[in-house]
């Protein structure tokens, strides 16, 4: 299949700006505390008239045109994501970017069992992301304190981290998983 970019350029986007919280606020002149009492005269001082402490113009006064609470949230059409993360993985298999490997655990949660699958994959300093099938507590816990290392069921995987990944390492469980939430 032939890599979208648009397409998978639409889902980084849609992933980025659900993530952000859009709670960035100001107060205007409304809402800025002060006496609502007219400063000085209207005629007579020599300077503009000013009606409220609270006004933009003044030190202290409410702010312009400021950040307002918004939702930078946008749809995207499920065929259009699916086609986004088709197009990622195409690209990555292309660049023999992909390993599939049989399904693992360990018996506790140990960041050394985690380092030493990686030095065996030679993964080691590489960005890689590890797809497993269901979710594996003591596979996650092995692996989260480690850089540049992300682990993730097939159901939570998203275009964004497989586009940052260098390396992807597929369990054999998480194949189908995957493949049917593509198609």
């Amino acid at each position: 299949m032939e890599p979208n970019e648009h397409v998978v350029y639409l889902a980084v986007k849609q992933y980025l700006a659900n993530q952000r919280q859009g709670t960035h606020k100001v107060k205007t002149r409304s809402e800025v505390s002060g006496s609502t009492r007219k400063l000085k005269k209207q005629k007579g001082t020599g300077t503009a008239r000013a009606g409220s402490i609270k006004s933009p113009v003044f030190r202290g006064g409410g702010t312009m045109f400021g950040p307002e609470p918004r939702d930078y949230s946008f749809k995207l059409n499920k065929k259009v994501k699916r086609l986004a993360g088709k197009s990622v993985l195409s690209a990555k298999a292309k660049d023999k970017m992909i390993k599939v490997m049989e399904d693992f655990t360990f018996d506790a949660p140990k960041t050394k069992s985690f380092t030493d699958l990686l030095a065996n994959l030679s993964l080691t300093g590489k960005k890689s992301l590890f797809i497993v099938g269901d979710k594996n507590d003591n596979v996650y816990l092995s692996s989260r304190n480690i850089e540049n290392t992300q682990v993730l069921t097939a159901a939570d995987v998203n275009t964004y981290d497989l586009l940052h990944a260098d390396q992807l390492i597929l369990c054999e469980s998480s194949l189908e998983k995957l493949e049917n939430r593509l198609n």
